[in-house]
């Protein structure tokens, strides 16, 4: 966390202005919601296109475990783009949307959460930095602005810097978690090609489908890199004073 403060430290007298800091925030706002459009826009696309195989996602994903010696659980949950891995319980929980269905988008989505129990599975560093920084991380997103609050309310810098590294923390999680995001997507398109799930010609949808759900995760980090921006700011005023 001190690295990281260090490293950025330089760029924190920009963002002591509030007017540049609600430029920023405008920015990445607007970026979350291209990214989020772009999501829902590619979804939808390669949803109505068929993989060519007419299989089932499940059971395409059964195969896959199988055949990988992955040992997980495999089961439907509610609601849309709901898909997730729990590494606690080892079971993928694929949304219904996905589950029945044989296109490219549900392929793609299935292949990638079976690409981080593929990580958990080979002890992927960055998977493992990540659950290490996950209970800082957590407290650091609920507690660390309060906490810089308070530092400036009381005039105490070190008390307002206290809260700027454990806000540190949220965005070395958020860091760590994009070559996480991209290599559970890569090893998702092998899956599915060196397995012969999906037709040569649909890989390049499974691709753009995977590439607008990572760019929701770029987006957050850097919201997260400006508020981190904006609240070293602030400590180091109370530190001036």
């Amino acid at each position: 966390m001190l690295f990281i403060v260090s490293s950025i430290n330089g760029l924190t007298n920009i963002f002591d202005s509030y007017a540049v800091y609600i430029l920023a925030i405008f920015a990445v706002t607007i970026l979350g919601l291209i990214a989020q459009s772009s999501v829902k826009s590619t979804y939808k696309k390669y949803s109505c296109k068929s993989s060519g195989t007419s299989i089932p996602a499940y059971r395409v994903a059964q195969d896959i475990i199988q055949r990988n010696g992955l040992g997980v659980g495999l089961t439907q949950v509610s609601g849309s783009l709901t898909d997730h891995y729990n590494p606690k319980t080892e079971v993928v929980g694929l949304s219904q949307a996905v589950y029945n269905s044989d296109s490219v988008a549900a392929y793609a989505v299935m292949a990638h959460e079976l690409g981080h129990v593929m990580q958990h599975r080979d002890s992927y560093i960055p998977i493992k930095i990540r659950n290490a920084i996950l209970p800082v991380a957590q407290l650091g997103s609920f507690a660390a602005p309060y906490i810089v609050i308070i530092g400036l309310i009381l005039n105490s810098g070190t008390l307002a810097m206290i809260g700027v590294y454990l806000f540190a923390a949220v965005f070395l999680f958020q860091l760590v978690t994009l070559p996480v995001e991209f290599n559970a997507s890569n090893r998702a398109i092998e899956l599915l090609s060196e397995g012969g799930y999906i037709m040569r010609d649909n890989t390049s949808g499974a691709k753009k489908v995977l590439r607008a759900a990572a760019s929701t995760y770029v987006v957050s980090t850097l919201a997260t890199l400006v508020s981190l921006l904006r609240l070293l700011a602030l400590a180091k005023r109370s530190n001036r004073r």
